[in-house]
């Protein structure tokens, strides 16, 4: 009946592309229930089905089991322009048109033997999602809601193996697809090469794959490591959004690789701490400033001006009994969206850097578990230095272009 349940939600969790605006840039602070308790650290720390997504060396260390879990994601984010030469420009706009998303997860793992494991991980990447009832760019031309929505899904076939008792290593195949649209910012076709492509388009999808490798070693009973890269996840042109994006709509899935340790402190208390670095600056639509050598869409053309940034993730786990582990953690990341480009980035403005979490396990009388998590981002602004241009073209007016972001997430999973 589980197995079932597990194809069953397997399945739906394909078919549900999660729509939300994530932690770590947009990346999520963590992948499972449990590691998300713990501030996301799990490299060297494998504790459910899910554990491919940060590192699939750990699959095997987990046994059979699958895990299904939603967290409901609440950001609150607005933009705020000043200084602006336009009248009616100036002010603050709440993109927060949309605020509530569901993002499932779900993973299965077995165990062919005691040496070696397939598995199957079903989860989100983040996203970004603004939506302006107020148009922010309507000052310059824009009509209509403004904002962006971009939703991304991996779907991940994992083999893993033990080399020797202490020592384990993992791949797994990361089948992605992903989502983008984008509403209200007619302004910026002017700046294009291909100006009918820049703006309310619809929806339009893309596909693509890559490669995640993992090692997790216990170097002593107490103390583990851990190491993982993900390859760039290439995918197709978004072709509807070719005005918009560098390199004709491209839109990659950066490369990412963490290094961790867990240790355990005592009996029942467990220490996580995982560094990964994710290179958004090796993808030119999201790493090339509005200044940069070619129009939009152009094979160098502007983009974002994200930077590649540092996440430091420290988790703790405390077993209280046979029945309850409680769980705690702090993540904190690089800045992304330096002053200078805050005013394109009114559509993305991830800038959140300090989270807490917290979570819990329950036990149940059939071995079952039931684990909770609580994520909050404490709001974070950038406020912006040169951000507007202020002359022709693009013409825009200057003055400063002021983000700001805060998040909560809850969820529950399910594991047996």
């Amino acid at each position: 009946m589980k197995l079932k349940l597990a194809v069953s939600m397997c399945i739906a969790c394909g078919l549900i592309s999660p729509a939300a605006f994530a932690t770590n840039g947009y990346f999520s602070h963590g992948y499972g229930m449990k590691a998300k308790g713990m501030g996301g650290a799990g490299v060297a720390l494998p504790q459910d089905a899910l554990a491919a997504a940060t590192n699939p060396a750990g699959m095997v260390m987990v046994g059979d089991r699958a895990d299904i879990g939603l967290d409901w994601f609440r950001p609150s984010r607005e933009a705020q322009i000043t200084g602006n030469m336009f009248p009616g420009v100036n002010g603050t706009y709440s993109a927060n048109g949309k605020q509530n998303f569901f993002i499932p997860e779900f993973g299965y793992n077995k165990m062919l033997n005691s040496d070696t494991a397939l598995g199957l991980s079903v989860f989100g990447n983040g996203g970004m999602n603004t939506t302006y009832n107020t148009n922010p760019f309507g000052g310059f031309g824009g009509t209509g809601t403004a904002g962006v929505n971009l939703e991304q899904l991996f779907i991940s076939p994992t083999w893993s193996m033990k080399l020797a008792p202490e020592h384990s290593i993992g791949v797994a195949l990361n089948l992605a697809y992903q989502t983008f649209e984008a509403k209200g910012i007619q302004p910026f076709a002017g700046m294009s090469q291909s100006p009918a492509n820049v703006s309310n388009n619809g929806k339009n999808s893309s596909t693509g794959y890559g490669l995640r490798i993992g090692w997790v070693g216990q170097l002593t009973p107490e103390f583990s490591l851990g190491a993982t890269y993900q390859t760039k996840t290439r995918m197709s042109k978004f072709s509807k959004y070719q005005g918009l994006f560098a390199e004709q709509g491209g839109f990659d899935i950066p490369a990412n690789y963490a290094i961790g340790m867990a240790l355990k402190a005592s009996p029942s208390t467990t220490l996580a701490f995982d560094v990964e670095r994710i290179l958004y600056g090796n993808i030119k639509s999201i790493s090339n400033t509005m200044a940069a050598g070619g129009p939009m869409g152009a094979s160098n053309g502007s983009g974002f001006g994200w930077r590649s940034i540092n996440v430091y993730k420290l988790g703790i786990s405390h077993v209280v009994d046979s029945t309850l582990t409680l769980r705690a953690g702090y993540n904190h990341n690089d800045q992304p969206i330096p002053a200078s480009q805050t005013f394109f980035n009114i559509l993305a403005p991830g800038v959140v850097q300090d989270h807490l979490t917290l979570g819990a396990t329950w036990t149940l009388a059939d071995k079952s578990e039931i684990t909770l998590a609580y994520m909050h981002a404490f709001k974070k602004t950038v406020s912006g230095a040169g951000s507007i241009p202020p002359g022709a073209p693009p013409g825009f007016g200057g003055g400063e272009a002021n983000l700001s972001m805060s998040q909560n997430s809850f969820g529950i999973a399910y594991g047996w």
